[in-house]
């Protein structure tokens, strides 16, 4: 492999582990850890501790239990905002670990990098979340959750095999995280202002003298 194709998957992969940790944490480790474990990918030496078993079956248990709260409208509000203080941290460590330990600087910046990204591909899954849980049907939910856990499998696929191919896919999904947040937080705002003013008791005209 030569050294601009080195970089490129080093790139691809760096902000492919953090863009997916922002989406589903448990299956961007769990899926990078099998590809480790099987020969399908050679995981740098700082995130080799993914393709132990022990980690591959606590990010697979950890999947199925996000899998369930994931599809439950409300349960799925609550999850994403536990994991905020989960998934941008992790993805800016995914991002750190996949550098390697080159140079302090570059793992640094990686790991800014990677938890800028994490937190950009996170406020849009639970921006939207929230927006669709508004729908009284189930069937909006069910269907976001099953797109985006197939979404973050095969970017990381795709990052590891096709890593010019996934660059060009995150500068677009970069470019649609810019155009759409503004629109889901005026949503959500929007939606917090209706639900405040379901909750303020209305005053009563006085009677007429």
């Amino acid at each position: 492999m030569d050294q601009v194709s080195h970089i490129t998957h080093l790139i691809a992969l760096t902000m492919g582990a953090a863009w997916a940790a922002g989406i589903n944490l448990y299956a961007a480790i769990a899926t990078l850890g099998i590809l480790g474990a099987t020969g399908n990918m050679t995981l740098p030496p700082d995130l080799q501790v993914l393709s132990d078993p022990l980690v591959i079956a606590s990010a697979c248990l950890m999947y199925a239990v996000e899998f369930f709260a994931d599809k439950t409208p409300g349960v799925d509000t609550g999850w994403d905002t536990i994991h905020t203080f989960i998934r941008i941290p992790a993805g800016a460590l995914l991002a750190a670990g996949a550098v390697g330990g080159v140079n302090p600087a570059v793992s640094l910046a990686a790991a800014l990098l990677g938890g800028t990204l994490a937190a950009g591909s996170h406020g849009l899954k639970a921006g939207s979340r929230l927006l669709i849980n508004t729908s009284p049907e189930p069937f909006s939910n069910w269907t976001a959750s099953i797109a985006e856990d197939i979404l973050v499998i095969g970017g990381i696929w795709t990052a590891v095999h096709h890593p010019w191919l996934f660059l060009f896919l995150l500068v677009l999904f970069i470019l649609l995280v810019i155009w759409i947040l503004p629109k889901i937080w005026r949503g959500i705002r929007m939606l917090a202002a209706k639900i405040k003013q379901m909750f303020t008791p209305r005053q009563s005209s006085p009677p007429v003298q």
